[in-house]
């Protein structure tokens, strides 16, 4: 019973911080996009995660969406209930000059907890997963190294669950969950939940971080 309660009592919060008025922050042109490298990655609600890669140096843009599913799924009144294969997503847009992949993979483990199963914070959930989703076979050995590194330094208390899946197809979010942590700063998850966990990701790594992030 105490399980239930806590489900509806999440559920209604987290619908509740879905229905403020954004005012969406503009995004670069896709043909300026166009000329950098893109990561897929996913670790929870991902207005949360999208706001951790846009403090990252030498990541240009970053989009919130959908990966793991089919494009006909992809919206997000199916997604948050947890009626597909959805994982809330992110898409990464990033100069290879000034930030690598391994880096954004250390991002990606160094901002969440890889151990709990289809959970990240209050948000319960096949969406909410961890998963990084590679795009070649480079990639996959970097994200595999990795987590054999994590795994021999006891980074972790508990087994990481992290998927590592073939990318396939990323769908944009709804226009008004891009930029929403810093379009609705006084939202009561972002305050409680993202801006938090965003704090805790700039104090571990300062070095990673935008000047104007500091």
């Amino acid at each position: 019973m105490k399980s239930i309660v806590l489900t509806i009592l999440t559920l209604f919060f987290f619908t509740l911080s879905c229905n403020s008025n954004s005012a969406n922050k503009e995004k670069l042109p896709q043909q300026q996009l166009d000329k950098y490298e893109t990561a897929y990655f996913a670790s929870g609600c991902f207005w949360c995660v999208e706001a951790i890669f846009e403090s990252v140096k030498g990541v240009k843009e970053v989009v919130s969406g959908y990966a793991g599913g089919k494009a006909e799924t992809a919206n997000y009144q199916l997604v948050s209930a947890g009626r597909t294969d959805h994982a809330e997503a992110v898409k990464v847009y990033y100069d290879a000059k000034v930030v690598s992949y391994q880096t954004l993979v250390k991002v990606f483990f160094g901002s969440h907890d890889p151990t709990t199963l289809n959970r990240q914070g209050p948000d319960a959930g096949r969406q909410y997963r961890s998963a990084i989703f590679y795009k070649d076979v480079k990639e996959k050995k970097i994200v595999d190294n990795y987590i054999k590194k994590l795994i021999a330094d006891k980074v972790f208390a508990g087994t990481i669950t992290t998927e590592v899946t073939k990318y396939t197809a990323f769908y944009d979010a709804e226009a008004y969950h891009q930029d929403y942590e810093a379009n609705n700063p006084n939202n009561p998850y972002i305050r409680g939940v993202s801006i938090p966990r965003l704090k805790r990701f700039q104090k571990k790594f300062p070095e990673l971080l935008k000047k104007e992030t500091h």
